[in-house]
């Protein structure tokens, strides 16, 4: 009898301590006000900041254990609802994807920082529509929330690591590319149109975080390799490379970095240069303290890699454009298959570091469109709030970053919200969302 008790309690509390399993934004019919913390609680779309010059939306889209909608109302909502709005207007969209730890629950930390976010980019974009003397942009946040915790109790729930890496990989595979094509086909509305429609200056921006960073990546590689192929050489032009939206982020991503190897690759092939008119597509910022993917990670890779056969893989760098520029390195297999992107060295493109004297103080946007990845190390930083230093390893403009920041910005997995970081993140997401009209007139001028 004790012996069945104690089986029940066990099964109770293993039942008690599950994270929640279900819809948290199943309220679709209206679009809800935002004023301050506990608003809002079940909605799917809302606004936030009516009237000011920081306005934003942000709509809710939320995936299951196995990579399937929680509620297909519920992205179909969101997404019809911003397609009205980019029907009328260009808009631009910044779609965020949690990690470890978190989900769409509401006043959870990463939903009220996304916020933030929001509107900055808002600030930003308001400011920039006056002084180029363009329309504004409204600002369409999308949070794709999952389930980033299967246990509910603290430091317990540390031991879900590997358990909500496989779920992040799930979801990547199996629904999140969806969403996002969807996305990307909703800022393209008004090149549909018939002539008379001047080209929509829409954009799109995803960022991920921790196993969040996993799915935008996983739900997106081959979407990168085939955009980035078309943009090669061997054919009777070359042109910029595409990447998927507008920009890419990846904060502190939990994934190997043997799965970025064929991006990495195709970028440095032939050491190709790249036209002024090129902008980054793919950022990934790791912090040099993140100890979860710096230690942990790999300490959990090497059992399941254990059988796996794994070779020294002959490549090369490439400082300058040539392959007469070219320098040769070995990348070891086994240690990209059991380290983190962010912290496999030969991969490492820059280095973000605090500010110097020599950083300007306000942000030169002509400058930025033609040296946004600091090529030049002997010239003052392009940004105001970070030094970016390239490590020469790829040729200027290569669209595909990836930073070793300082931990005195970003220190640890989840400090992803410093005022320093987000202000290079908003730099570098207005040069690759300002119109290119702005650009040839600042050029001409």
């Amino acid at each position: 009898m004790l012996k069945k008790l104690s089986v029940l309690a066990l099964a109770s509390f293993m039942l008690a301590a599950c994270s929640h399993n279900g819809i948290y934004r199943s309220q679709l019919s209206e679009e809800c006000s935002y004023q301050k913390e506990g608003d809002c609680a079940d909605n799917a779309l809302q606004i936030g900041n009516i009237d000011a010059v920081n306005e934003y939306r942000l709509g809710f889209i939320e995936y299951d254990d196995q990579g399937q909608l929680r509620q297909r109302e519920q992205q179909d909502s969101v997404i019809d609802s911003y397609l009205r709005l980019a029907g009328q207007q260009d808009v631009i969209v910044v779609t965020f994807v949690h990690g470890w730890h978190h989900s769409a629950k509401p006043e959870d930390s990463n939903i009220q920082e996304f916020r933030q976010m929001l509107a900055n980019v808002s600030a930003s974009e308001a400011a920039s529509s006056v002084k180029h003397e363009r329309d504004r942009r409204p600002v369409l946040g999308v949070y794709i929330g999952w389930r980033g915790d299967s246990l509910a109790i603290p430091v317990v729930n540390h031991l879900t690591f590997w358990d909500r890496k496989a779920t992040a990989h799930e979801v990547a595979y199996k629904g999140v590319t969806e969403s996002l094509l969807r996305l990307e086909e909703l800022v393209n509305v008004r090149n549909t149109f018939q002539d008379g429609v001047p080209p929509s200056t829409s954009r799109l921006v995803v960022i991920g975080h921790s196993f969040g960073g996993a799915v935008v990546f996983g739900s997106l590689q081959k979407i990168l390799a085939e955009r980035f192929v078309n943009s090669n050489g061997e054919k009777n032009f070359q042109s910029t490379a595409d990447g998927f939206g507008d920009m890419v982020i990846l904060m502190n991503p939990a994934f190997e970095a043997l799965r970025f190897s064929s991006l990495m690759e195709l970028s440095q092939d032939k050491c190709r240069g790249y036209f002024p008119g090129q902008l980054p597509k793919l950022a990934v910022l790791t912090s040099e303290s993140d100890y979860a993917t710096k230690w942990a990670f790999p300490a959990g890779r090497i059992f399941s890699t254990m059988f796996d056969r794994h070779r020294t893989m002959n490549r090369y760098e490439c400082p300058k454009p040539s392959m007469a520029n070219s320098r040769a390195i070995e990348v070891p297999q086994g240690k990209a298959n059991r380290t983190t992107i962010g912290h496999f060295e030969p991969y490492q493109t820059h280095r973000l570091a605090p500010v110097t004297a020599a950083s300007p103080t306000e942000f030169d946007l002509e400058r930025a469109y033609f040296d946004w990845s600091a090529s030049d190390n002997s010239k003052p930083d392009v940004y105001t709030t970070v030094d970016l230093v390239s490590k020469e390893r790829t040729t200027k403009r290569n669209p595909y970053m990836n930073i070793a920041v300082d931990k005195d910005l970003m220190d640890g997995h989840n400090d992803i919200w410093g005022d320093e970081v987000l202000g290079f993140i908003s730099e570098l997401i207005t040069v690759s969302t300002t119109p290119v009209e702005v650009y040839e007139k600042l050029i001409s001028e």
